[in-house]
């Protein structure tokens, strides 16, 4: 039996069968295909039949290489966002229920009556306690809720709408933003205490800036009223589920896209040109994409990937302590701020002050930091993981 273009019967018959189909045949001798055979087509020994067959030999090797690389890097991810994303709602779950509860309880009220003397300290009526506290415990739209049914009994300039937002962007969620860092391996005092002291001196800061300079004196305007969430637990478990779900998928596109960036040593392109700014801020370039996850899209996202840097130790702890507070006084820089426009303030405190407060606080953090010892940073600052 003669082969294609005179091959050898032997070759033709290690291949297949004329009683086969071509498709049939051509599975045969591919799967039966000797490995002498593509040694062969590199030294030029081969006829155009076994050539033609080494060819697709190659090809459906490489597509079954490429899918399995696939296949085991959408593994890979899908496991990773699943433990990413485990370990952030053990955070976020079990507090979110606690702040529900204490919601319900009327504990932001309490909270609010407490802050009445602080709003005198940054120029605001002691009334926008409240709003402020509701922040504090809950998140930015429960604030802006609050803030809404008391701007009408309470003109307010844009300047104060200002102060006030400003705050609520360095201080909000702290139950579940706290936590966070508090994983990720920083003390749960130190880091409150340090988004608290930032929101009142930034506050008091930019009140006496505009007094003094007789800025943004004019009635502010609130230019969106959000609506009061239906208070029932059931639209609260259908709103953390979504939340979650949300999280899920935002968490598994950031990992995909940090893989990618890393196989393509883009990653590492952004880091060294993002090295010399985070060294004049005492931290190392490795901390570069996590910081500006963070910095972009919010605490949650930016705080699930840091904590699983910080455990694998790819960051050292000055790194992560670094990233965290500039994370916390200034994270969702886009969003958040765009949010607070909406209330009536101004750019110069939401996005301008912020950001100039924020590295300059960490900046200063850094050189404190490079003149203590590492006992004492790990003892009152960022104390081993597992005691954390």
């Amino acid at each position: 039996m003669q082969g294609l273009s005179g091959d050898p019967p032997l070759a033709w018959q290690a291949f297949g069968d004329e009683s086969r189909t071509g498709d049939e045949n051509d599975k045969m001798r591919i799967s039966r295909l000797p490995a002498s055979c593509l040694a062969r087509e590199r030294r030029g020994g081969v006829g155009q039949g076994e050539a033609i067959l080494c060819g697709r030999f190659k090809g459906i090797t490489m597509a079954s290489s490429l899918a399995a690389v696939l296949a085991a890097e959408t593994e890979r991810l899908a496991r990773q966002t699943a433990r990413t994303s485990f370990d952030l709602f053990k955070i976020t779950v079990p507090i979110s229920f606690l702040v529900k509860i204490l919601s319900d309880a009327g504990v932001i009220g309490v909270l609010g009556s407490f802050l009445r003397p602080f709003m005198d300290l940054v120029g605001l009526p002691g009334s926008m306690g409240l709003v402020w506290a509701a922040g504090l415990i809950t998140n930015l739209y429960a604030a802006l809720v609050v803030f809404a049914s008391l701007a009408a009994e309470t003109t307010l300039t844009v300047a104060q709408v200002t102060v006030l937002a400003t705050m609520l962007l360095i201080a909000h969620a702290l139950p579940v933003e706290i936590r966070i860092a508090q994983m990720a391996g920083a003390r749960f005092g130190v880091m409150i205490a340090l988004r608290l002291f930032a929101a009142l001196f930034l506050g008091w800061g930019l009140n006496h800036c505009y007094r003094l300079g007789g800025f943004l004196q004019q009635p502010s305007r609130l230019m969106w009223k959000p609506t009061a969430p239906d208070p029932s637990w059931n639209a609260w478990v259908i709103g953390e589920l979504q939340t979650m779900t949300m999280i899920c998928a935002i968490i598994l596109v950031l990992l995909a896209i940090m893989r990618i960036l890393e196989k393509a040593k883009i990653l590492d392109f952004f880091c060294r040109l993002l090295e010399r700014p985070l060294i004049a801020l005492g931290m190392t370039g490795k901390a570069a994409p996590i910081t500006v996850i963070g910095m972009t899209l919010g605490l949650s996202y930016g705080g699930a990937l840091i904590i699983q840097e910080a455990r694998s130790g790819r960051l050292n702890p000055r790194d992560v302590f670094l990233s965290l507070v500039l994370m916390g006084l200034c994270h969702s820089i886009v969003e958040d701020t765009l949010l607070m426009m909406l209330a009536g303030g101004h750019l110069s405190g939401l996005f301008a002050a912020r950001l100039l407060f924020s590295v300059t606080a960490v900046f200063l953090l850094g050189k404190f930091f490079q003149r203590i010892s590492e006992e004492s940073f790990r003892r009152y600052f960022f104390p081993p993981l597992s005691g954390a």
